[in-house]
């Protein structure tokens, strides 16, 4: 542990933010896996309905510095993309 005063709130503030990056990381991963698993069953509303809100959920974090804007980027781009591929 460290001993100076403000290492130590350091390594708290560090541990609440890796909390809340973990808890916005999770939202997105499972959206994404929503609008992937509306694919795989070809249905086509759900996964259009799934897409827009995963790109919220990304946009959201991106704004949040969760993740750099070239990654939300790339994850809206092949979601969307994928989407657009079905039938």
């Amino acid at each position: 542990m460290a001993n100076i005063k403000s290492a130590k709130k350091r390594i708290l503030v560090n541990r609440t933010k890796a909390e809340r990056n973990k808890s916005i990381k999770s939202g997105v991963k499972t959206a994404i896996k929503k609008v992937y698993a509306a694919i795989e069953a070809q249905d086509k509303a759900a996964a259009q309905s799934a897409l827009l809100a995963a790109t919220s959920a990304i946009d959201k974090a991106t704004k949040k510095g969760v993740y750099h804007k070239n990654t939300s980027a790339r994850k809206v781009s092949r979601m969307a993309l994928a989407v657009n591929k079905m039938a």
